[in-house]
C-alpha cells in the first residue's frame, strides 16, 4: 500500500508539502465550536464557547470531556482552558444512576397536568427512562407513540435553599419540563443527553423536604424518542480556579486551533494541532495530537510560571457512573498519565450517543521539569493552588490525571504536551475485530506512536502551518474568503468523523460514523456528500469510503440488486442495520463517486474491479430511476415521497457515470448505450419537471421546487447529460428563495442542508454568484446560538440548527475546490 500511495503522489503538488513560507491568513469566523482534539469519532474534544475557559471541554455529543489548563504566575492562578468539573450528587437519580418510576400517558391529558393537584390515577406507571425500541440500552419503558406526558414524584430529604441545584434531563425530540408546576425547560425541537439547567430561585423555593413533582412532556417528531430526567446538587468547596485569564483571540485553521491570552504580567499562546495529512495514512491515523504553549512576559520582567493540566477519565468512559483505572509511568524521557475503564469490554456496544469505554487515554509530556500525580480532582487542584506540591489520594475508580510544567523564573518559554488514545481494536468488520490502521500489522504500540509524535514535533508544526496557509489561499481563490474559512473549520471535523482500518482482504476501509443522526457506520449517503474532500486530497481514501459496500454485495452478504445503505451501527460493521432501503439513492451515489475517482485518477481501473456489481446497480437505475417510487433519499428526515425530481437526477447521472466509466475502459458499445439512455432519461426529466421559471420538487406537483444539487456532477464530470440551461434556470430561481441563513432545501420547510448549498452554489457559472449562496451559511455559523461542532442541517431563517452535528458531510464543502482540480 505504501508503494502504491507513493506512486500516486509522486510529482503531485500536495498542499501538505508546501514551503513553510506560505503566509498565514487569519480565520475571522467565530466557530460554533472550536476543535481541540480530533482523532476519531470517539476521541474528540471541543470548546463550545467563545472563550476557552467559559465552559468545560466536551465531546462532540456534548458530554463533558474534562480538560483543564491553569497558569500560576508569581503565585496567582489564571484558568485558561476548560472549566472545573461541576461536582454534583444526585437528589433524584436519572435512569443511568438508579431506578425511578413515573405515571405516564400518550394521550393528551386535561389542562393542569403539570400541577401537583392534578389527578393522575388513570395514567399508567412505568420505569424511566421512556424511549423507542432502538434505544434499548437507555430506555426502560417502551414509548413508540408521537407524544408522551410523564409525572414523577421525588422525595427531597434536605433543605435546598442557598444550594446550586440542577435539572438533569435527556430528550429526543422536543421537551417541556415543570417542577412543582413551574416551567423549567422548553427546548424547542432539539435533542440532548444529560443537559443541565440550574434551577431559579423561584423553583428552588418550591422544593420542600418531602414529596415534589417533576412533570414532563416530550414530542418525538420522527425516528428515535427518549425522555429521562433527575435532579443534581453541587457539592460544596469544589472550585479553586475562579480567576480566568483574559482571552485575546481565537481562530480555527484546518489543522490547528490557536488562542492568545493574558495571564496578568504574562502572555500565553496556546495551540491545538492534529496533523491530519491525507497523503500519509500512517501519520493521518497516528492517535496523538499536540497541545503547544508559549509564554512571554508583557512587562519586561521575569516571573515564576507553572502550567497545570488536568484530564478526567471521562475521555475513556461512556457513562459518568463507570469506574476507571489509572496509572503514571516514565519511558524514554516522556511522562505518561494513562486512564481507562475498569471493565474493558472491547467493541461491546454500538450506538449514536455513545462514547468509547475500552482502550486507554493518555496525557504525556517531557519528563524534565514536569511534576505529575493521579487522584481526587479536588485534592489535586487544591494542592496546586494552595501548596507547593502536587498530590492527592486515590478515589478507587475516578482518578484525575494532572501534570505541572515548571517553567521557572522566566520572561519567555515554550513547550508542548501530547494527548492520545489507544483503542486496541477499532472496528468489528463482518465479525472480525480490526486494529486501527496505524497498528494494522500488530507491530506498533501506543508508546511507539507517542515517541514518533515527539520526534516529529518541530517538523509537523511547520508543515501544519504551511498546509493551513495554503488551504486558505487556494480556497479563497476558488470561492472567496468566507468559503475558505468554512473549509478550514470543516477539515478536522470531516476526517475525525471516520475511522480508517485495513480489511482482511487488504482493502482500505474508511468508515464514517453517522454522528447524531442514527449512528450508522459506512453510510453510503454520508459517503456521497463527504467524497469531495477525499477525492481532492487522496482518491485512495475515496475508495476507502466505497470498498465496504462493494465487498458487502460481491461477497453475497447483501443480495439485493441495489446498493446497501450501511454496514451496521458504529463501530460494528457486520451488515445493514438501518430500517429502510434507499435503492435509487445509494446505487446512484456509488456509481457517481466511482466515476469521480476515475476522473481524478484519469483511469477506470478501480471501476473495472467492481464492474459486475456496478452493472447490476446501473441496470436497476435505468429501469427504476427516472420516476422513483415512494422511497427514502439522503434527505430522509424530510420523509418518504414518490416522483422525487432530484433523486431522478441522481439516477440519470448514475447511469451516465456507468457510460463514462465504460468509455474510459474502452467498452465503446456499452458506453454509447448507457450514455444515450441517460440522455433520453434527461429529456423526459425536463418535460416532466418543468414548472416554467424553475423545476419541481416532484414530477406530479406543480408549484413546488427543490435544490437540484445532484446535477453538479454533470458539470464536474463534463458529461453533458442535461442542457446547461436547466442549471442556469434553477440558480436564478434559487436566488429569489434565499433566507437570511441560506437557501431552504425545498418549498416544504425553512430548514436546509449546508453541504447541499455548497453543491448547488457550485452549479453557478461565476464566483460572484457562488458567493451569494455561501455568505448566508457563513453568517449562520458565525451567529448561531446553538454551540456545537458544525451542523449540516440548519434553519435558514433563524440562528438554530435543526438536527445533526459533527458529521463528516461537511467534507462536501470542498466540492468547489474539487471543481478547480478537475478543470486543470
Amino acid at each position: 500500500m505504501k508503494r502504491k500511495l507513493a506512486a500516486l503522489f509522486l510529482g503531485t503538488a500536495l498542499l501538505s508539502s508546501c514551503a513553510t513560507t506560505v503566509e498565514q491568513t487569519k480565520n475571522e469566523l467565530r466557530a460554533p465550536a472550536y476543535p481541540l482534539v480530533t482523532i476519531d469519532p470517539y476521541t474528540s474534544g471541543w470548546s463550545f464557547s467563545d472563550n476557552l475557559y467559559d465552559t468545560p471541554i466536551k465531546h462532540w455529543t456534548g458530554k463533558s470531556f474534562s480538560l483543564l489548563g491553569v497558569a500560576k504566575v508569581d503565585g496567582q492562578t489564571y484558568r485558561f482552558l476548560g472549566a472545573e468539573d461541576l461536582e454534583t450528587k444526585p437528589i433524584a437519580k436519572n435512569s443511568e444512576e438508579g431506578k425511578w418510576y413515573g405515571k405516564y400517558t400518550t394521550r393528551k391529558p386535561a389542562d393542569g397536568w403539570q400541577n401537583t393537584t392534578f389527578n393522575d390515577s388513570s395514567w399508567k406507571e412505568g420505569e424511566g427512562a421512556f424511549g423507542t425500541k432502538e434505544l434499548e440500552l437507555t430506555s426502560k419503558t417502551e414509548w413508540g407513540e408521537e407524544f408522551i406526558w410523564v409525572r414523577r414524584y421525588v422525595d427531597i430529604e434536605e433543605d435546598l435553599q442557598g444550594k446550586n441545584v440542577y435539572l438533569d434531563y435527556s430528550h429526543d425530540d422536543g421537551v417541556i419540563i415543570y417542577i412543582n408546576g413551574i416551567k423549567v425547560v422548553d427546548s424547542g425541537n432539539t435533542c440532548q443527553k444529560h443537559a443541565l439547567v440550574q434551577l431559579s430561585d423561584e423553583v428552588l423555593a418550591s422544593l420542600k423536604p418531602g414529596k415534589n413533582l417533576i412533570a414532563a412532556y416530550c414530542h418525538n417528531g420522527g425516528a428515535n424518542g427518549l425522555l429521562d430526567f433527575g435532579l443534581q446538587m453541587e457539592k460544596d468547596k469544589t472550585r479553586f480556579f475562579m480567576q480566568t485569564a483574559q482571552q485575546k483571540s481565537a481562530e480555527v485553521q484546518a489543522m490547528q486551533t490557536n488562542y492568545e491570552f493574558t495571564c496578568g504580567p504574562v502572555d500565553l499562546k496556546l495551540q491545538f494541532t492534529a496533523p491530519l495529512f491525507m497523503d500519509d495514512l500512517d501519520l493521518m491515523t497516528r492517535p496523538v495530537n499536540y497541545i503547544s504553549y508559549e509564554i512571554a512576559s508583557n512587562d519586561g520582567q521575569k516571573h515564576q510560571v507553572e502550567l497545570y493540566f488536568e484530564a478526567a477519565p471521562q475521555w475513556a468512559l461512556d457513562l459518568p457512573n463507570q469506574e476507571s483505572v489509572s496509572e503514571a509511568f516514565t519511558q524514554n524521557g516522556l511522562v505518561y498519565l494513562k486512564t481507562g475503564s475498569r471493565n474493558q469490554q472491547i467493541l461491546a456496544k454500538r450506538g449514536d450517543d455513545v462514547r468509547i469505554d475500552w482502550g486507554y487515554f493518555y496525557l504525556a509530556a517531557g519528563e524534565e521539569d514536569t511534576n505529575y500525580a493521579l487522584g481526587d480532582g479536588i485534592e489535586l487542584r487544591r494542592s496546586f493552588s494552595e501548596q507547593n506540591v502536587l498530590e492527592a489520594s486515590s478515589t478507587q475508580g475516578y482518578d484525575k490525571l494532572a501534570l505541572v510544567r515548571k517553567l521557572g523564573e522566566t520572561n519567555a518559554s515554550k513547550g508542548h504536551l501530547l494527548i492520545g488514545y489507544d483503542d486496541i481494536y477499532s472496528i468489528q468488520y463482518f465479525q472480525e475485530n480490526l486494529r486501527p490502521y496505524w497498528n494494522r500489522n500488530g507491530n506498533e504500540t501506543i508508546i511507539s506512536q507517542f515517541e514518533k509524535a515527539e520526534k516529529d514535533y518541530d517538523k509537523l508544526m511547520k508543515k501544519s502551518a504551511a498546509f493551513d496557509g495554503q488551504l486558505m489561499k487556494e480556497a479563497t481563490l476558488a470561492g472567496g474568503r468566507h468559503y475558505a474559512e468554512l473549509c478550514a473549520l470543516a477539515y478536522r471535523q470531516a476526517i475525525a468523523a471516520h475511522k480508517l482500518v485495513q480489511a482482511p482482504n487488504g482493502d482500505l476501509v474508511f468508515l464514517s460514523k453517522e454522528n447524531f443522526s442514527n449512528g450508522s457506520i459506512g453510510t453510503v449517503d454520508i459517503t456521497y456528500p463527504s467524497s469531495p474532500m477525499f477525492l481532492y486530497y487522496n482518491p485512495e481514501l475515496a475508495k476507502g469510503l466505497l470498498n465496504h459496500i462493494f465487498y458487502y454485495s460481491e461477497s453475497g452478504k447483501w443480495t439485493k440488486p441495489f446498493a446497501a445503505h450501511d454496514v451496521g451501527t458504529y463501530p460494528l460493521a457486520n451488515g445493514q442495520t438501518y430500517g429502510g432501503d434507499m435503492p435509487v439513492e445509494e446505487s446512484g451515489n456509488m456509481l457517481i463517486v466511482t466515476a469521480a475517482i476515475a476522473a481524478i485518477e484519469k483511469n477506470a481501473d478501480y471501476a473495472a474491479k467492481h464492474w459486475d456489481v456496478l452493472t447490476i446497480w446501473t441496470d436497476y437505475l435505468a429501469e427504476n430511476g427516472l420516476d422513483p417510487d415512494n422511497q427514502l433519499c439522503t434527505d430522509d428526515f424530510a420523509g418518504h415521497f414518490a416522483h422525487n425530481t432530484n433523486l431522478s437526477v441522481k439516477a440519470i447521472l448514475g447511469v451516465a457515470s456507468y457510460g463514462y466509466l465504460a468509455d474510459m475502459l474502452g467498452k465503446k458499445d456499452i458506453a454509447e448505450k448507457y450514455t444515450q439512455k441517460a440522455k433520453e432519461m434527461a429529456v423526459e426529466w425536463e418535460k416532466m419537471a418543468n414548472d416554467g421559471d424553475h423545476y419541481r420538487l416532484t414530477f406530479d406537483k406543480p408549484g413546488t421546487w427543490s435544490q437540484k444539487y445532484n446535477m453538479v456532477w454533470d458539470k464536474l464530470l463534463k458529461m453533458n447529460i442535461f442542457p446547461a440551461s436547466i442549471a442556469e434556470t434553477e440558480i436564478a430561481y434559487y436566488l429569489t428563495k434565499q433566507n437570511k441563513y441560506g437557501l431552504p432545501l425545498d418549498n416544504r420547510e425553512s430548514y436546509t442542508k449546508t453541504d447541499w448549498i455548497m453543491w448547488t452554489a457550485t452549479m453557478a457559472n461565476d464566483k460572484q454568484t457562488f458567493e451569494k449562496f455561501i455568505d448566508p451559511v457563513y453568517l449562520f455559523m458565525n451567529e448561531t446560538v446553538d454551540r456545537m461542532p458544525m451542523s449540516d442541517w440548519i434553519m435558514s431563517d433563524t440562528p438554530h440548527h435543526r438536527g445533526f452535528r459533527a458529521r463528516s458531510v461537511v467534507a462536501g464543502y470542498y466540492i468547489k475546490l474539487l471543481e478547480q482540480k478537475l478543470n486543470k
